[in-house]
């Protein structure tokens, strides 16, 4: 972890009250496969309109990366790594990409937020990043999907 990103989670440590419990772990990351992308999807949780994300199950398991849990932290980058907000994971499941229901579409906050867009964009984005793991979009493709409160922002 970089100065920034430790100094920023020690600050959202020293935001809760004496008699809190301070979580111990955090994950640092950014939405998106590029500058771009991360930006626009950082931007729309900041400012409270995105409150959920997915991923692809399987691209997590060949990369090794642990599934969110419910209370877990994370806080949110840009492409170069600087820190903008922390998110609390406020629930997981695990959904088929074709099971996707028009609220989740709604509460990731992109585009229209309707299912349709929800749907075109996220075929675009796993057409290009999967096949790095060597696999391919399927409707039927487990989604890892979360929903999420920021706790601090930059």
């Amino acid at each position: 972890m970089n100065d920034d990103i430790t100094s920023f989670w020690q600050r959202y440590l020293a935001s809760l009250p004496g008699h809190a419990p301070k979580p111990t772990h955090y994950e640092a990351w950014c939405f998106g496969d590029s500058a771009a992308l991360a930006a626009e999807l950082a931007d729309l949780v900041v400012r409270g309109i995105k409150t959920a994300t997915c991923a692809s199950l399987e691209h997590m398991q060949h990369d090794g990366d642990p599934l969110p849990s419910v209370g877990g932290h994370s806080i949110i980058t840009d492409f170069a790594g600087k820190p903008l907000c922390i998110i609390e994971t406020t629930e997981v499941t695990i959904r088929p990409f074709n099971q996707v229901d028009a609220q989740f579409a709604f509460d990731e906050g992109e585009d229209d937020r309707s299912l349709e867009s929800w749907r075109a964009a996220h075929r675009r984005y796993f057409t290009r990043t999967l096949p790095e793991a060597s696999l391919t979009l399927r409707e039927d493709m487990p989604l890892v999907c979360e929903r999420f409160r920021v706790v601090l922002r930059a």
